[in-house]
């Protein structure tokens, strides 16, 4: 139990789960039998499980972060004995009695909650937050400037050196030559640039029509470049895009904003460096949609995990730049026992106008969240799609969304009538993430 005395379902514990192994692993320890010394209060539950060992591993959850701890060996985050200890919290059908913590998780929880509370204050306020010496870091700044202004005329220079000698000559070079590129970029800490070299790099010979697209993907690289070497001349947010763009931290300095927020969806991108999971919330009074990042190195799952469906209490800080749809949460988000609305859906022309808007403020821009409303998923010649209900307008899938389990989760959800469809619309089709269906509104099913 939570200190608002909200009761997780168990399908939003095991949205928290960082892979299917841990979901059928947490399942399993769901039940009684394992678990001693159980207890619950002031936003926490704990509890001992049996093990392989001869002591019991301890286990407690701050449902205030979430976060958790348990002396089991396990990488992963939240692990299966945290994933058990919520799901044998939420099938118990009746009220708890709130208990005081043992010591051992007593103490863990004042230090995480005291050790959140001093990393919230501002920058400048006398706190740990604030720089050791601001006129180093103003150096260390500007040599990074340097040496990404040194790279992107170096990579100015490769685009041209490929245009000059004809697209066609790009698949003969194979894919070394961009790798070298890409590690010079990485090397002028331009980890945005390297990126985007990356992707060129995998264009030539990737299909039919991979000219066009090379010359696209040229084209932005080329952009991104150029507003570089020009950032002292842009409008501020527009410099500070390009700069996140080519690899460089956004500050965050918006306006908090308190709002009862409903995690849509999150889900997980993984390469051999790095784990980035994405999750989605909305605002019920602001309106505002808000992108969380977390990252976990090759291997581990990210710390940051809210249960899809759920609706929680906070504050979020957006990042500066344009579009602003990057937030960092506060202290504390508590789930409260309020219904859930979804976001307002609307028709796939605006969609499409949303995605247009915000790529005049970002370029670079892949996609956009938007929210679909009164549509029916539909299969047509080139692949399945999402169709106004008139039928006058549809946007296609992305290939990657038509190849996951979640498509088949929304046609059963649809059933040939109209739902709502929260998902991320951009130039390779729309990905669906979450959906509500007439019948059940307050019911918010994952697609991914």
């Amino acid at each position: 139990m939570n200190a608002m005395g909200v009761r997780w379902t168990a399908d939003q514990v095991l949205a928290l789960a960082p892979d299917d192994a841990s979901r059928r692993a947490g399942s399993k320890l769901g039940t009684a039998g394992p678990w001693s010394g159980r207890g619950s209060g002031d936003g926490a539950v704990w509890g001992l499980c049996k093990g392989s060992g001869r002591v019991p591993y301890r286990t407690v959850v701050d449902t205030t972060g979430p976060a958790y701890l348990c002396e089991c060996p396990s990488r992963k985050f939240p692990c299966k004995h945290a994933l058990g200890l919520l799901l044998l919290q939420a099938s118990e059908g009746t009220e708890s009695e709130e208990t005081a913590a043992p010591d051992w998780a007593a103490q863990w929880l004042a230090a995480r909650r005291a050790r959140t509370g001093s990393t919230a204050r501002p920058a400048g306020d006398g706190g740990a937050g604030g720089p050791a010496d601001p006129e180093a870091a103003r150096r260390r700044a500007e040599r990074r400037a340097a040496r990404i202004t040194s790279g992107a005329e170096e990579l100015e220079q490769r685009l041209a050196d490929l245009l000059r000698g004809g697209l066609a000559a790009a698949e003969q070079r194979g894919y070394g030559l961009w790798e070298e590129t890409a590690a010079r970029m990485v090397d002028a800490q331009a980890p945005g640039l390297a990126g985007r070299v990356r992707e060129l790099g995998a264009i030539p010979g990737s299909g039919p029509g991979w000219p066009v697209r090379l010359l696209e993907e040229c084209a932005l690289a080329h952009l991104l470049d150029r507003a570089w070497l020009a950032a002292d001349r842009l409008p501020a947010p527009f410099a500070t895009t390009v700069r996140t763009r080519v690899g460089l931290p956004s500050p965050v300095d918006g306006v908090p904003v308190r709002d009862h927020w409903l995690v849509l969806a999150q889900h997980d991108a993984a390469d051999a460096r790095l784990t980035t999971r994405r999750i989605w919330l909305h605002g019920a009074a602001s309106g505002r949609t808000a992108l969380l990042l977390s990252f976990g190195a090759a291997g581990r799952a990210p710390r940051l995990a809210l249960p899809v469906g759920a609706v929680l209490d906070g504050e979020l800080t957006p990042h500066a730049g344009a579009g602003q749809l990057r937030a960092e949460p506060g202290e504390q988000f508590v789930p409260v026992d309020v219904p859930v609305v979804p976001p307002p859906g609307g028709p796939v022309g605006a969609a499409l106008d949303a995605y247009g808007r915000a790529l005049r403020e970002d370029p670079w821009l892949d996609s956009w969240p938007v929210t679909l409303g009164g549509v029916v998923p539909a299969r047509a010649e080139y692949g399945w799609q999402l169709a106004d209900g008139d039928g006058r307008e549809a946007l296609p899938l992305t290939p990657a969304a038509q190849s996951r389990p979640g498509l088949w989760r929304l046609v059963a959800l649809s059933g040939g009538a109209p739902v709502t469809v929260f998902g991320e619309c951009g130039h390779r089709g729309f990905t669906p993430l979450a959906a509500w269906s007439r019948e059940a509104p307050g019911e918010t099913v994952p697609l991914i």
